[in-house]
């Protein structure tokens, strides 16, 4: 007897709902940045009488996504009974039980450590190259020259060759918080370095690669951002979303958001501040979101057509530095000018010009202050028309996705955009032409 299965739209759609339902996907796919990932390298630089002396670095190959303070936190589980006799450039969080060791006194003895970035103003003689920034990696689409992220660590009891050497496992990578997943180490061709004089090349005993991946879904269950719309041609402001990022529930959460008239509002805030959760206390606002980018299609001209953008900060708790604005549009390939923001197109996919990184300027508005007056940052943009493919109809001057800091922002639904006043008066001209028409009818056969 031979079985056939009719699969037919609704039922294929039902399927893929609840495989989405039951195998929720953490893959950190990001289609504007495809190949973005923080590579992890451990370099062995030289062999010691009980281990070897390693240079670890973190190379952000993300084009947007920064990891900003409090920092990163890097942590492992040691194959065998490796111990960390000294550091630099870093330092593990704690020491743990090195009781056995009579002589000499080790600088970790876990057996699953956590390294942190050290911090800015530390001594010279504790420093190596690319450390000491509190943990903050700047993407490499902003700011590829501060990349990266180093430490150096002595390791005993791990072998001294690369046969009885064993690779660490189960890397973890929070930047601050969780979203981060890291693959396992695997052995590549070692490092090789160039003197400064580039007359002289050397390398490493045994090098391996640690690729961490982000995915949103990881960081945070509900989205941190959400997109907001505005337009000449229309009286309507279309808000972010009810609820786009929780909703107000201070009867069950008392504090889970804070009212900017409060009179208690600065001791409320300080309160807060003491506290060492990464999780947002937000003004109350119906969107109850972390941050609102706003988009709105300014002036319309004969050959251009211009557009301001405003980010703000509805966060009590965070300052944002180093921030970024990733905005996909058809007409950025003919953007002309672009004011008090840096600008650098992205193309993941070559031919297609649809997307832009835009950010601060360094010491005038990269410094995205919390919640309050000076708690948001603006630019505008001026684009050139193609005649072939500009239009006000239909959504088309408003952005297709924005992220904010490498997560991406909630946009209202298609239908709520604002529309051209003209198309309003063609849907009342003609839905009062049909009543004229029934009318007339009725009259005629009565």
């Amino acid at each position: 007897m031979e079985l056939c299965f009719k699969f037919t739209t609704p039922t294929i759609l039902l399927l893929f709902l609840l495989s989405c339902f039951f195998f929720p996907s953490t893959e950190a796919y990001d289609a504007l940045d495809p190949n973005g990932n923080i590579t992890i390298k451990w370099d062995i630089i030289s062999w010691a009488p009980d281990g070897y002396v390693a240079v670890v670095t973190m190379f952000n190959f993300q084009q947007y996504r920064h990891i900003q303070a409090p920092g990163w936190t890097l942590g492992w589980t040691w194959a065998k009974k490796e111990v960390i006799w000294s550091m630099m450039g870093g330092q593990a969080t704690e020491q743990g039980d090195c009781s056995k060791y009579k002589t000499g006194n080790p600088h970790c003895c876990k057996k699953d450590p956590t390294i942190v970035d050290l911090l800015p103003g530390t001594p010279y003689n504790q420093q190596i190259a690319n450390c000491c920034k509190g943990g903050v990696i700047n993407s490499w689409g902003q700011d590829p020259t501060n990349a990266a992220s180093s430490f150096q660590l002595s390791v005993g009891g791990s072998g001294t060759t690369n046969k009885t050497v064993k690779l660490p496992r189960n890397f973890t990578l929070k930047a601050p918080g969780p979203g981060y997943t890291c693959g396992p180490a695997k052995i590549v061709k070692p490092t090789k370095y160039v003197s400064s004089d580039g007359r002289r090349v050397t390398q490493a005993m045994m090098t391996w690669n640690i690729t961490c991946t982000y995915s949103q879904f990881l960081a945070q269950k509900t989205p941190s951002c959400c997109v907001s719309l505005s337009s000449f041609y229309n009286d309507t402001i279309v808000p972010c979303p009810t609820c786009t990022c929780g909703c107000q529930n201070n009867i069950t959460q008392p504090g889970s958001c804070v009212d900017p008239d409060s009179p208690y509002l600065a001791s409320v805030v300080s309160q807060q501040g003491k506290t060492n959760s990464f999780a947002p206390l937000v003004q109350c606002t119906s969107h109850m979101c972390p941050i609102r980018v706003h988009w709105h299609v300014k002036q319309n001209y004969k050959d251009y057509w211009r557009v301001k953008v405003t980010i703000t900060n509805f966060n009590y708790r965070m300052n944002y530095t180093l921030w970024n604005l990733v905005v996909q549009h058809p007409n950025f390939d003919n953007l002309t000018q672009i004011f008090s923001f840096n600008y650098k197109p992205l193309n993941p996919y070559q031919d297609i010009n649809d997307t832009a990184m835009l950010w601060g300027v360094k010491y005038y508005n990269d410094f995205l202050m919390q919640a309050g007056p000076l708690g948001n940052a603006q630019s505008e943009l001026l684009f050139r028309k193609d005649k072939s493919t500009f239009t006000f109809e239909k959504g088309w001057a408003f952005p297709r996705r924005i992220y904010f800091n490498g997560d991406n922002c909630v946009m209202p639904p298609p239908e709520a955009y604002p529309f051209l006043p003209s198309a309003t008066i063609r849907q009342n001209v003609s839905f009062i032409n049909l009543l004229i028409t029934l009318l007339a009818i009725i009259f005629a056969c009565s």
